[in-house]
């Protein structure tokens, strides 16, 4: 049994159980709106369970930005001094520091909780794709996915041929606006969101090619990922931009970019902005 069973078997019953629900009220269980939206609730559960983390990654870059001077002084304060009791010292500053400022020890550690989610979620579809039972998802839902089309195309097919040229578009639009979204958030939400003062052009020159990477890599999985997954990554997508744009605008990293839009606005804004306590 693989690792990652008892977060699939949740999840499917998340899907499980708002099918049922819409069922329940009418909906046809077969029809593609159904399942859609029953995609979609996997989106709000996970992003709402997951809410904390994000939360706690807004905190840990106001942290980091706050800190960052003193410890860039710290850093130049020490400069060719190699021997260990400099060294040592060095490290106790800046655990110092980082602790007056509250960065957490485990920086983005908490972020990597959502890999788990998505690699459940890849296999639960997948394998409901190919029509096998998981979880709560019985045979029978499993087999009214089968059936259920957006577009005209079936929730279970794959890639980008074979199809027709419905199907293409179905799956490129699918996978396009997913892509796209993904490409807005990192350009112009979360890029001018980070603070990229004293960053190695290496550094700097990675994170202008992030949004390209991730608008390509979502075009390119959705030649081989169901369209049931594409519907969750466009969904997810739509989530990731307003999560990221409310951040931008209300909680935006101190001496980044876009903090320094608010603040050179002179209508006092900034002065009405909430602000995130420390964790």
């Amino acid at each position: 049994m693989s690792l990652l069973a008892p977060l699939q078997h949740v999840l499917a019953g998340i899907v499980a159980g708002v099918h049922s629900s819409l069922t329940a009220l009418g909906a046809d269980p077969s029809s593609g709106a159904t399942w859609c939206l029953s995609i979609a609730a996997v989106v709000v559960v996970v992003r709402v369970a997951l809410l904390p983390i994000a939360v706690h990654g807004v905190r840990m870059a106001h942290a980091s930005s706050r800190a960052r001077p003193e410890l860039r002084a710290l850093a130049e304060r020490y400069r060719g001094r190699t021997d260990a009791e400099s060294l040592r010292a060095m490290m106790e500053e800046r655990r110092a520091v980082s602790a007056e400022h509250g960065v957490s020890r485990l920086g983005c550690l908490p972020v990597l909780l959502q890999i788990p989610v998505w690699i459940a979620l890849y296999h639960l579809l997948s394998d409901v794709a190919d029509g096998r039972a998981v979880g709560a998802l019985d045979g029978e839902q499993v087999a009214s996915l089968g059936r259920a089309l957006v577009g005209g195309v079936h929730l279970t097919a794959h890639g980008y041929v074979g199809g027709g040229p419905g199907h293409l578009a179905v799956v490129l639009g699918l996978a396009g606006t997913a892509a796209l979204l993904s490409f807005v958030t990192q350009r112009y939400l979360v890029a001018p969101n980070s603070s990229a003062t004293d960053l190695p052009e290496a550094m700097a020159r990675a994170q202008r090619v992030v949004p390209f990477m991730s608008a390509g890599g979502m075009l390119l999985a959705g030649a081989v990922v169901p369209v049931a997954l594409l519907v969750y990554w466009a969904c997810g997508a739509v989530w990731t931009a307003a999560q990221s744009a409310m951040v931008w605008r209300w909680f935006p990293t101190p001496g980044s970019p876009a903090a320094a839009r608010w603040e050179g606005r002179g209508d006092g804004m900034s002065l009405r902005r909430p602000r995130l306590g420390r964790p």
